[in-house]
């Protein structure tokens, strides 16, 4: 029986085999490593991750599409379902605590905020390998003074390194998009890019300063930071956030701390 794709799951799955013997050749999964299939659909990508021999935990929503997961696939013994949303799961206690990666076909509507969620576990979560929206990838990948450069380069960068790997077009979807759509790898660094004091507070300053753009600093971190302050951590209050690297926005962050 076919399943109808759900718009409010944003469900668009993957059909061009090119493109998933590329992603499968890109993530080569190892036997007995752990990963972790966020969104598995029809499953284009999941069969031949089990084949590796890898242990697979998938996480989908949708409770038909698990239970044709479940009935297809349950009799792996590397196979493990749950049924959730990966906005709510707590990667810690499904890992065990045990290190892993993490790839996925990922809802177009979920894709940003599950970022930021996954984003919590640099030290369980190793890389990252994901089918997104082009322009979240642009953004993901984005550097200061780029068009696309903003919250999510800043922080995406802080925790991983980003490399896009290649576009995929509509047409390889059913149903198809209405957007392109790209691949990405975020492999998590071993050590932060920058030393930031405490972790949060880069958080904060970052999401503060893209809060007003198109406002200079002066402005947008008025909140959290004074002009003088600003000025003192070596940035000029003057700029908007745009412009900034992440080194600036670590001195920010380490003068926020200092403040509190």
């Amino acid at each position: 029986m076919s399943h109808h794709a759900r718009k409010r799951f944003g469900q668009n799955f993957l059909r061009d085999q090119s493109v998933i013997d590329n992603i499968i050749a890109t993530i080569k999964p190892q036997k007995s490593e752990l990963l972790i299939e966020i969104g598995p659909g029809q499953a284009a990508l999941t069969r031949p991750l089990l084949d590796s021999g890898c242990e697979l935990h998938v996480i989908e929503i949708d409770r038909d599409l698990a239970a044709r997961l479940e009935k297809q696939l349950g009799r792996f013994e590397n196979f493990h379902l749950h049924l959730a949303d990966a906005l709510r799961v707590d990667f810690e206690e499904l890992t065990g605590g045990r290190q892993c990666r993490l790839i996925g076909n990922l809802p177009y509507n979920i894709s940003t905020p599950l970022m930021f969620h996954l984003f919590k576990w640099p030290s369980l979560i190793t890389e990252m390998i994901f089918m997104l929206q082009k322009e979240v990838v642009d953004r993901l990948a984005a550097g200061a003074g780029e068009n696309n450069y903003g919250r999510l380069s800043v922080m995406a960068g802080f925790h991983a390194q980003v490399s896009k790997l290649m576009d995929v077009p509509p047409e390889a979807f059913s149903p198809a998009p209405r957007v392109q759509s790209s691949i990405v790898r975020l492999r998590t660094h071993k050590k932060p890019p920058v030393d930031i004091a405490e972790p949060g507070s880069l958080e904060m300053v970052v999401r503060q300063a893209f809060s007003m753009r198109r406002k200079t600093l002066r402005n947008a971190l008025k909140p959290l930071l004074g002009a003088e302050q600003i000025q003192a951590a070596g940035v000029d209050p003057g700029v908007r956030a745009e412009t900034l690297d992440m080194a600036a926005f670590a001195r920010l962050a380490n003068a926020l701390v200092q403040e509190g």
